[in-house]
């Protein structure tokens, strides 16, 4: 059974897809980027600013399925410049201190609304009970 996550504090999908699913105790959370849910526009600033931003709104998807970032498994991080590899990956690491997720990380000739960073990410409930 598949039960589709939605919540106010991560921006709304912009097309046909949901902003998380979850089926079998697996969390599958569509590719965030740097929107912020209050203003619905795209945060100011460098990769560092837009990168910050992404891991709030996975934070609060993984929060409202009843997940936390110690349940993430795996990460595909997306960026508009491989040279912004190095700034996004020191935002991203302050959210996993232990046990990082696996994670693939590309360079792509562009992302929706000019961003310069998209993150999906796949969690799995109970793991610290395993």
């Amino acid at each position: 059974m598949k039960r589709i996550i939605h919540t106010q504090s991560a921006p709304s999908a912009i097309g046909p897809y949901s902003q998380a699913v979850e089926a079998n105790g697996t969390l599958y959370i569509s590719g965030q980027v740097a929107i912020n849910p209050e203003t619905g526009k795209v945060v100011e600033g460098g990769i560092g600013e837009q990168t910050e931003q992404v891991m709030k709104n996975i934070g609060a998807i993984l929060k409202e399925a009843g997940y936390g970032f110690s349940d993430v498994v795996k990460s595909t991080c997306l960026l508009s410049d491989i040279n912004n590899f190095a700034a996004m990956n020191e935002v991203y690491g302050k959210y996993y201190l232990e046990s990082s997720p696996a994670r693939a990380a590309f360079a792509v000739k562009d992302l929706p609304l000019g961003v310069l960073v998209e993150i999906e990410t796949i969690a799995v409930s109970n793991l610290s009970s395993t």
